[in-house]
C-alpha cells in the first residue's frame, strides 16, 4: 500500500470527492484509509462510563484506499507515487525514498 498515515490525500471518486485531508490510519489487510473529514457518519451510543450522556457521535469510516491519492507537496495536485533507490551519503546505506510521478520530486 502506497499511502501511508500522515500523509496528506485528495479523494478522487464517491461522495466526498475533492475533499482533502490528513491520513489518520492505514487499514492494510482491507485496503482501506481513515482520512480526517471525509466520509463521516453518525453512531448512536448508549450511556457508558466514558460518555454518560450517550446519544449520537459523528466520526470518520474507512474509504476504499483506490479512492484516494496523495497530494503532491509541491504542486499541490493528485499524484502516483513511484520508489526509487538513494544512497545515504553520510552512511554509505541505500534508502528507498517515494517520488512524485508527476513533479519527479521525492518526499
Amino acid at each position: 500500500m502506497q499511502i501511508k498515515k500522515n500523509d496528506t490525500v485528495i479523494v478522487i471518486s464517491g461522495n466526498s470527492r475533492g475533499k482533502e485531508g490528513k491520513v489518520l490510519q492505514v487499514l492494510p489487510e482491507i485496503n482501506k484509509i481513515i482520512i480526517e473529514g471525509v466520509n463521516i457518519v453518525k453512531r448512536h451510543t448508549k450511556p457508558s462510563q466514558k460518555s454518560p450522556q450517550g446519544g449520537v457521535v459523528k466520526k470518520e469510516a474507512p474509504i476504499n484506499a483506490s479512492n484516494a491519492m496523495i497530494k503532491c507537496p509541491h504542486t499541490g495536485k493528485p499524484t502516483r507515487i513511484g520508489y526509487t533507490r538513494v544512497k545515504d551519503a553520510v552512511t554509505g546505506k541505500i534508502k528507498v525514498m517515494r517520488v512524485s510521478r508527476k513533479s519527479k520530486e521525492m518526499f
